[in-house]
């Protein structure tokens, strides 16, 4: 049984982390609110956008396909009202 708790914002570690190609990121938003997740290269440079939209209050949990991208440490980062996180991701070939 899989438990999350719903009454505050989290980011999820990637899994599988290292991953290749693909990996899943999962997000909790505690209420209605516009969530930008973005990812990040080494130094901080935004590369892709993988949401950024108005969504509801709950689990959240997106799909990236790394396929295009050279094998190396990633970072991703959720923004939604005052809550910011930033977590790493390894693709491996």
């Amino acid at each position: 049984v899989d438990v999350r708790l719903l009454d505050k914002f989290s980011l999820e570690q990637n899994y599988p982390n290292p991953f290749n190609p693909t990996t899943t990121i999962g997000y909790v938003l505690q209420e209605k609110s516009n969530a930008k997740l973005t990812l990040l290269n080494a130094i901080g440079e935004e590369i892709a956008g993988l949401v950024n939209e108005e969504q509801d209050k709950g689990y959240h949990k997106v799909e990236f396909d790394g396929s295009k991208l050279a094998s190396g440490i990633y970072f991703y980062r959720i923004q939604t009202g005052n809550f910011v996180d930033t977590k790493k991701l390894i693709l491996l070939r």
